[in-house]
């Protein structure tokens, strides 16, 4: 929780961090790509879309919708990036869900890894935020270095730092919340 911050009058703040670990497993991610991206995701067992694919849309919000509700992230090649807008209207963007560029150099898996160990801060109307920092599979050290990182990354959004923040908490799905701040 944070203190001393009032979101109407405040700029809201928004940031994302790689942490040095993968924290999210089930992660879905969808490649809107051109013909060699598509042939890398079959090759990966990743599901993709082609610009055909995205003209049967055409526009529609609810299954606009229904398609960023079904994957976590999307990752687009650069002449289908500047497409999407075109094709699927403001609904991907709206929810938080627009495409990160994907060029030809790029090791898909590695751009699949970072989206699975970055951690987004958004700061909406209440002073609460919670992200997921570790996983059960991960080793304490491993769980550290994450939370260590998170935690000074969120210092640096805040005006005031330290000054910013009521309490920190820490807690595991059906475990009890602990404090650690």
């Amino acid at each position: 929780g944070l203190k001393n911050y009032d979101p109407q009058k405040d700029k809201r703040f928004a940031g994302s961090v790689k942490l040095p670990h993968v924290t999210k497993h089930k992660f879905k991610v969808c490649i809107l790509g051109d013909q060699q991206h598509l042939d890398v995701a079959k090759k990966l067992k990743i599901d993709a879309l082609s610009v055909e694919d995205l003209k049967k849309f055409n526009r529609n919000k609810k299954l606009v919708k229904k398609l960023a509700k079904k994957y976590n992230a999307f990752m687009a090649s650069e002449s289908v990036l500047r497409q999407v807008p075109r094709l699927l209207g403001p609904g991907l963007a709206k929810m938080g869900r627009f495409p990160s560029l994907l060029s030809h150099q790029d090791d898909v898996m590695a751009k699949i890894n970072d989206l699975r160990s970055t951690v987004k801060f958004q700061l909406k109307k209440v002073l609460c935020l919670g992200v997921a920092v570790g996983n059960i599979k991960m080793n304490t050290p491993e769980l550290m270095m994450n939370i260590q990182l998170t935690v000074n990354f969120l210092i640096t959004l805040l005006k005031k730092g330290w000054q910013n923040v009521r309490s920190l908490t820490i807690k595991s799905t059906m475990g009890k919340p602990q404090r650690i701040f």
